[in-house]
């Protein structure tokens, strides 16, 4: 099956095919297509990890891309553990979102284009984890781009839609340039861009070179998984529906930049300032998500910064090393289930409360949506890292291990894990008790634009998705852990973790520790939000590091500051050098030339006499110049 394996990526990609240049005759059944050809890829991925023997990587060549003298790239897939756990995970929850959509999507005039976008979406994700190249990647990471932008401006009506796609858009180039040069530098270097190549011969570059590299994925990884400094497109993606912020932020396109790391381990493996980088990244940007989301009011970017946060926890753990890419690799699995459930909870919420997002206007809806509530719950308390279910193997094994660092590191990286997780028990509670607890808020209210709220349980369509990803929200980190199995079963594509590495932890009441601080940072929530009334209208009058958070701790006023004021004023400069300068000069010898012949045209009056007494004072002024000449 593994020669066949293309057809993972051709279902979805010849799905959106269909659905995008079929037009309106698709209208009818192309939400179908659209789920078909991912369970389709879903399926045909089960089957071959079931029958496939992935004790070692296999590259299957489809065929020569681009033969360019000594720039011999083929369209390849590389079939090994670690590209089939994301395969199974792209599509199994993929899958599960599209179901979701169609009733999500039920009213939507475009639902047919929508489910191609979502194609394109899985089938370019496909391409990105399963290329055998670095140019492969390239190519699904464009894509995916590509596809996020079309599905976060979905609301073209909505001009913070548009705005929010194109940031999207712009802060992600300036990720991608940094992984085009590591590129670049890998063919300069190596002569290749495939990983064969490359790992093989990354260990001939000097030091420089090689952390040079690993930097430059590193801010290709900053840009795709929202880590700091380019992490403020990603809160401002949920512009676009709901089921796209679960693709988006769960199973697939912030996930990326994990990957690439993981994917590149026997290069970090070389550079200890390349993972010293890497983990500080990830510990900064584990606080920034979760500190931010403590104060907003918008139910779906608290769970985007969530998302921030918890891709920290992952970059962290990745760029602990040898014993770090597995444990980021199960936690980013276990959140794609807990976080793709909250997500979707959070568009159940939405469905039952006519699209509204402020929590500050939900309260009390457990009683009205009971299986949301249920569902959201067990993901909440997943997130949370509660005893036992998914979040506590897998964020918790990373707390521990940031705590095994050497020296300072221990406690620098593994008491910013800690925190972060006291931090997120705090939010998420917050979020949970203003959203299905306490005063039925939304009974005397209307928004804005005239809507009343009649919250009510969403379809089976919609519920039965979040079942599924409930249950994986609780068993799944039990089953990844059990045994270290997922640790062995990624062994081939990141490195097997030696019996040293093993003892090297520290004793494991770490994870009891952390739990016990997201049970605090609960309590906290509790005192605060559980035994008042919430008030409707947001608080004003709140403290400088409230206020800060709510500003997104200045990310976008850094970046005003820093990056778009100085382009803005640069660019004007260009154009004004342009204008003034390449045009002045060019107009200017015009305008001379065009005056000076006008001039000059006044002389041809047309009669003989003047051209004769013109003809007479130039003789004598030639006369009178050869005389100066003679007795000078």
């Amino acid at each position: 099956m593994i020669a066949s394996s293309w057809l993972l990526v051709a279902f979805p990609a010849l799905g959106a095919l269909i659905l995008l240049v079929g037009g309106r005759r698709t209208d009818a059944w192309g939400h179908l297509l659209g789920c078909a050809t991912v369970i389709a890829s879903f399926g045909y991925a089960v089957a071959m990890f079931v029958s496939s023997s992935l004790a070692e990587a296999t590259d299957v060549a489809l065929y020569s891309w681009i033969p360019v003298d000594a720039l011999q790239v083929e369209f390849g897939l590389r079939i090994d553990p670690l590209s089939m756990t994301f395969v199974l995970l792209i599509t199994g929850v993929g899958a599960l979102i599209h179901v979701y959509s169609i009733g999500y999507m039920a009213d939507d005039a475009g639902r047919r284009r929508f489910f191609g976008y979502l194609n394109l979406f899985v089938a370019s994700m496909l391409v990105l984890v399963l290329g055998n190249s670095f140019v492969t990647l390239y190519l699904g990471w464009e894509g995916v781009g590509l596809a996020s932008y079309l599905l976060i401006g979905w609301y073209t009506g909505r001009p913070s839609a548009a705005t929010a796609a194109k940031k999207a858009f712009l802060m992600n180039r300036v990720g991608d340039v940094g992984l085009a040069l590591a590129i670049f530098l890998m063919f300069s270097e190596i002569g290749s861009t495939s990983y064969a190549a490359v790992f093989a011969g990354i260990g001939d570059l000097s030091p420089a070179v090689i952390t040079a590299i690993a930097l430059l994925l590193l801010l290709g990884a900053c840009g795709k998984s929202g880590q700091f400094p380019l992490q403020a497109w990603l809160p401002d993606a949920m512009e676009g529906p709901t089921p796209v912020s679960a693709l988006i932020h769960a199973a697939t396109m912030v996930t990326a930049g994990v990957y690439l790391v993981a994917r590149a381990a026997p290069i970090y493996n070389l550079t200890e300032t390349g993972r010293l980088l890497v983990t500080i990244v990830g510990a900064f940007t584990l606080l920034l998500g979760a500190i931010i989301g403590c104060a907003y009011d918008d139910i779906k970017k608290v769970l985007a910064y969530s998302t921030v946060s918890q891709i920290g926890y992952m970059m962290l753990a990745v760029g602990l090393g040898p014993f770090g890419y597995a444990l980021g690799i199960m936690h980013l699995l276990t959140h794609g289930f807990f976080k793709a459930g909250l997500f979707l909870g959070a568009g159940s919420v939405m469905h039952g409360m006519n699209d509204e997002v402020d929590m500050r206007k939900f309260g009390g809806l457990y009683k009205r949506m009971p299986i949301t509530f249920a569902t959201f719950g067990l993901g909440y308390l997943a997130l949370i890292g509660f005893p036992f279910l998914s979040g506590f193997y897998s964020k918790d094994a990373i707390i521990e291990a940031a705590f095994g660092s050497e020296g300072w590191q221990g406690w620098v990286f593994g008491g910013a894990a800690m925190l972060g997780a006291g931090i997120t028990g705090f939010y998420m509670t917050r979020l949970v008790l203003m959203t299905f607890f306490g005063k039925e808020r939304w009974r005397e209210l209307k928004s804005a634009d005239g809507r009343e709220f009649h919250p009510h349980e969403s379809p089976p369509v919609m519920t039965v998705p979040m079942i599924v990803l409930a249950v994986g929200s609780v068993g799944a980190g039990f089953f990844f852990a059990l045994g270290d199995r997922l640790v062995e079963f990624l062994a081939p594509s990141v490195g097997a973790l030696s019996e040293a590495e093993h003892t090297a932890l520290p004793h494991a009441l770490i994870p009891w520790l952390t739990v016990g601080l997201s049970l605090f940072g609960a309590l906290v929530a509790w005192l605060i939000f559980g035994r008042r009334d919430v008030p409707v209208e947001r608080p004003q009058n709140v403290s400088p590091v409230t206020r800060a958070a709510r500003n997104d701790l200045y990310g976008n006023a850094l970046n005003e500051a820093l990056v778009a004021t100085p382009g803005l004023w640069t660019t004007r400069f260009a154009v004004y050098l342009d204008n003034k300068g390449v045009d002045g000069a060019v107009n200017g010898l015009a305008a001379a030339l065009g005056g000076s012949s006008g001039r000059l045209r006044r002389l041809q009056t047309g009669f003989v006499r003047s051209y004769a007494l013109s003809m007479l004072g130039g003789s004598f002024l030639i006369v009178a110049a050869l005389l100066m000449v003679r007795f000078s």
